[in-house]
């Protein structure tokens, strides 16, 4: 499905082939990968420091609350930025960021307060919050339009990639090879390290990201489409509807991830150590990851909304089988969920932003104002993990897969909404 229908006014402007997109692509997806792998380290924070201040489970994800609620705060400024100067500037403002977040870890461990440590990873994810901002529109316009959903979902299955080494070496570095534990003090230090790593990683990217020439995305610029110009984000049913489903969808998707820890720590599930779970959820991301390098061939020949629909059907069975099923039939149920979530964030992305023209970067931060979802139903399944039992909490999930079900069969009817108003 076309993504960006101004993309013809990209290479009427300024006429490219493919080929020539194969450096800013590549540099783009080494972004992918790196938020990821951190995005995905706080399942294994979230058990971590659960243990080392005595946490309930509703007080663990306000670790998922602060990262995620940036996006909330950070997601609209963002596209403003990145309208007025630019994908580029928008990326090395991101990495900037994101790298004074992960330092402030450093102090977190030597106050040893929760609320530093939140703090740091608020102004992390606040860094990733204008690199998904950036690059995921970007990434979208690097090529012919009627690919840009698969291109998309091959930069994704870079994400995944990160989303998969992430919990593994993350139970490596927070709980150590033998998954011992130790004094609170002590694994606390095991959190400083890693973030410390990072926070050079971030910096050395920003410093070799300015000093790449990037190609210019005119057809995002204000003088472009101006027929989507006069006309307000509002009236575009099937970018309104694909915020919500961004929520659902990163909400549920964080939600399940950060409790499979506990999940495959209970008796009549798998009685597992934390270090052995950990390993496990690698299976979940990678599974991601293996289903949008599919879905990226496959979106070349399947309609992106009929392939939503299926995908999150699959995940509601696969979540109800994970709730009414005990042992290794619930485990492996919850761990193949990774392999159908994987075409849906991209492929919401990419039919929501469809046609928005000059309006482009303003409505991919409306989308990424969405994922503070991954803030909110996390901390809801948190409550009903208290006050009932973590596994009857995944029907929190459950549920919003079924509005992501909802707007797969009626995306399309929704973008020829707003086609005919900009006509």
């Amino acid at each position: 499905m076309s993504e960006i229908n101004t993309n013809q006014n990209f290479a009427t402007n300024e006429p490219q082939s493919n080929k020539n997109y194969l450096l800013p692509l590549t540099a783009m997806t080494t972004l992918f990968f790196l938020w990821g792998f951190i995005t995905v380290l706080n399942d294994v924070l979230i058990p971590r420091l659960k243990g080392v201040f005595d946490l309930s489970y509703t007080e663990a994800m306000l670790i998922q609350f602060c990262f995620f609620g940036a996006y909330f705060i950070v997601s609209l400024p963002a596209g403003m930025l990145v309208n007025k100067f630019g994908y580029k500037k928008g990326v090395l403002t991101g990495l900037i960021v994101a790298s004074a977040g992960c330092m402030l870890f450093y102090p977190a461990v030597v106050v040893h307060e929760y609320w530093l440590f939140l703090t740091a990873l608020f102004v992390l994810a606040g860094g990733i919050t204008v690199l998904q901002v950036s690059a995921n529109p970007y990434v979208a316009a690097l090529g012919p339009d009627k690919t840009a959903s698969s291109r998309l979902n091959l930069a994704q299955a870079l994400n995944s990639l990160g989303t998969t080494i992430g919990p593994w070496v993350g139970g490596i570095l927070f709980f150590g090879a033998a998954g011992s534990l130790t004094v609170n003090a002590a694994s606390a230090e095991s959190v400083k390290v890693p973030y410390l790593m990072l926070a050079a990683a971030l910096m050395t990217i920003a410093v070799v990201f300015a000093f790449l020439k990037l190609p210019e995305i005119k057809s995002h610029k204000e003088d472009f489409n101006c027929k989507a110009k006069d006309h307000s984000l509002t009236q575009a049913p099937h970018l309104i509807m694909g915020v919500v489903a961004i929520f659902c969808y990163v909400g549920a998707e964080v939600a399940i991830g950060s409790f499979l820890v506990n999940f495959f720590g209970e008796a009549h599930i798998a009685g597992l150590e934390e270090h052995d779970a950990a390993k496990l959820i690698a299976y979940y991301w990678g599974g991601a990851m293996v289903g949008r390098f599919i879905g990226s061939a496959l979106l070349q020949k399947i309609a992106p909304s009929k392939a939503l629909l299926f995908n999150a059907c699959a995940v509601i069975a696969l979540l109800l089988v994970t709730v009414f099923t005990e042992g290794n039939i619930a485990l492996y149920a919850v761990l193949a969920i990774g392999l159908f979530n994987s075409i849906m964030f991209p492929t919401i992305f990419s039919v929501a932003i469809e046609g928005l023209g000059s309006l482009t970067s303003k409505g991919s931060g409306w989308l990424c104002l969405a994922i503070v979802g991954g803030a909110l139903i996390p901390l809801l399944q948190g409550v009903i993990a208290d006050v009932v039992n973590i596994q009857i909490s995944f029907l929190v999930p459950a549920i919003c897969y079924v509005f992501i079900a909802w707007y797969g069969m009626n995306v399309v009817r929704l973008s020829n909404v707003w086609q005919q108003k900009i006509s």
